[in-house]
């Protein structure tokens, strides 16, 4: 599954701090649910348009290896993973929010949405959270995902027994 940041690993907010370094507020069920995801092999890629130092230790945080910062084009990068990983474009998700990810929307067999998405992304979407970007939109595109695939229930009912 690949992820982009702003918009949707965040709100799309942009915050400062006193010295003028950007923050960036993350979702801990956001995150929860990629470490969940990633025990029942699912794997995460990451794609921004922009390299922020908060990103990239988030990224490392959550033990996603797969990481590109600051390229506005982001087709290189998929290529190269799926090309690297032995894949498809078709086995591949891809959840965004704006007009840099429309053609790795196109690419991938899984194209997804966020809420809160430019109109023209969601029109290209095959899925779309009800949550917007920031506060569960990609924990809600991993159950979706682990719901199709048969997993969901049984890592429910191990946690919760």
């Amino acid at each position: 599954m690949v992820l982009d940041v702003d918009g949707v690993l965040t709100d799309a907010g942009i915050y400062y701090d006193a010295e003028g370094r950007i923050l960036k507020r993350f979702n801990v069920q956001d995150g929860l649910g990629i470490k969940l995801a990633q025990r029942e092999g699912l794997t995460f890629a990451v794609i921004t348009g922009l390299d922020q130092p908060a990103v990239a230790a988030r990224v490392r945080e959550l033990g996603i290896t797969d990481y590109s910062g600051g390229h506005l084009e982001k087709m290189p990068f998929l290529t190269e993973l799926v090309e690297r990983k032995g894949l498809t474009f078709d086995e591949v998700a891809y959840l965004g929010d704006d007009w840099i990810d429309a053609k790795p929307l196109r690419a991938v067999g899984m194209p997804m949405a966020v809420a809160n998405a430019q109109p023209e992304i969601k029109t290209l979407a095959a899925w779309i959270s009800e949550k917007p970007g920031g506060q569960g939109a990609v924990r809600e595109a991993i159950s979706f995902i682990l719901r199709a695939q048969g997993k969901y229930e049984e890592m429910w009912r191990a946690w919760s027994e």
